[in-house]
């Protein structure tokens, strides 16, 4: 990029057609995962007027009430209107029980460091991880503002302070770079879906969601704005209804909001729905672990790390590493010195971070993970969030 630039990021709440099948299909993944932690599950699920469909391939121990968990998501993200909702959709599904024993692998954590050698990628992986200083989470600043936006217009829709509004939301953010670094919210865009209380007063909604939505992160966060700053609310007028009467949803249409809004390069394969064996899944966590990392260790401003995985091999064919020029040492010897500390064999990060077992409380793991990021989250304790290697890194 040069070194003045607009960057545009978005995020949606958890109402939005792609998110509900997102933690649809992760708290398949959590439910199995409960009951037998070396479950091996895929699951999928698409959403529209009134219907869901769920596919779904395991290998388990675990006995799972596939429909009544997405039952379950579907109520709690708030669709109880007569169109959608919990009690009425029609759900259909495919599933193909694999047999148990056949494909399990057994306890990673219990593993030698030959039997992890065996634990080997099963499909094809390029993953990104990325960190920068832009945030106090180290995520770039259009997509941290982006999820705060999405975050806080649930919050005002569950405590009711604005009445009328639906699960359904969007935010977008635009923010202004100066020689690299976020100067100022360019504009922003807030999409609230409501009921047809608001069908002759949309003045009355736009202020009351700037007052409660808009406003409280701008205040907390004290980001740039200025007169030329432009917010706009419902920009193509009233969104009544929204969720799946309105668009269709799909499980991994939303990897740029899974991730770092686009703003460095992200693998194409969906992060939700899949157990922790899926390295294109797993993948992502380990390398945001190292970017974040490099750039707490004070190797660099901001850090890319990209890691291949090939078919049928433990190891990562290649990892490579770009500060774009904000490191303090070369990015081939950063790159050395994270193949040093840490091993990003399949086996080996789900050992290290504990991933079958994460799930083991009631609410679940994953599914927290299918709205506002599984990276930079600093509401929930991610073990790939840690900066525990700063002392390895900088010696």
């Amino acid at each position: 990029m040069t070194a003045n630039f607009i960057f545009t990021s978005a995020s949606v709440t958890a109402g939005h057609p792609d998110k509900l099948c997102d933690q649809i299909s992760d708290a398949i993944v959590d439910q199995f995962l409960q009951h037998d932690p070396c479950s091996r599950i895929n699951a999928e699920c698409a959403v529209a007027s009134g219907v869901v469909f769920i596919a779904a391939r395991f290998a388990s121990h675990a006995v799972v009430d596939i429909p009544e968990i997405a039952r379950y998501v579907i109520g709690n993200v708030g669709y109880n209107q007569p169109d959608f909702n919990a009690k009425d959709c029609t759900i259909l599904t495919n599933f193909a029980e694999l047999p148990a024993d056949g494909c399990s692998l057994g306890d990673e954590t219990q593993m030698s460091d030959v039997e992890l050698d065996k634990v080997t990628a099963e499909n094809h992986a390029t993953v990104f991880g990325y960190a920068c200083k832009q945030t106090p989470t180290m995520l770039p600043m259009p997509i941290w503002l982006a999820h705060q936006f999405a975050r806080q217009l649930s919050l005002v829709r569950e405590s009711k302070l604005i009445s009328g509004l639906l699960p359904d939301g969007m935010s977008e953010v635009a923010v202004e770079y100066i020689n690299n670094k976020p100067e100022r919210i360019h504009s922003m865009v807030l999409v609230a879906s409501h009921n047809e209380v608001y069908s002759d007063n949309a003045g009355d909604l736009n202020a009351a969601l700037i007052k409660h939505v808009v406003e409280p992160v701008i205040e907390q966060n004290g980001i740039g704005i200025n007169e030329s700053t432009h917010i706009y609310i419902n920009p193509q007028g009233p969104f009544f209804g929204g969720g799946p009467k309105v668009h269709s949803g799909l499980t991994g249409r939303k990897v740029a909001i899974d991730s770092y809004g686009q703003y460095c390069r992200m693998g194409s394969a969906a992060l939700s729905g899949k157990d922790p064996l899926r390295i294109d899944r797993t993948g992502n966590y380990i390398a945001r672990y190292a970017a974040k990392n490099v750039v707490a260790a004070g190797l660099a401003e901001e850090c890319e790390v990209m890691v291949s995985y090939c078919i049928g091999q433990a190891r990562p064919v290649t990892v490579q590493v770009n500060t774009f020029g904000t490191g303090t040492v070369s990015d081939h010897d950063i790159a050395m010195r994270l193949l040093d500390v840490i091993d990003f064999r399949p086996g080996a990060v789900i050992k290290q971070f504990d991933l079958r077992n994460l799930s083991a409380n009631k609410e679940g793991f994953y599914r927290k993970l299918a709205v506002y990021g599984h990276v930079g989250r600093d509401d929930i304790e991610l073990p790939w969030e840690k900066t525990d290697l700063i002392n390895l890194l900088s010696g």
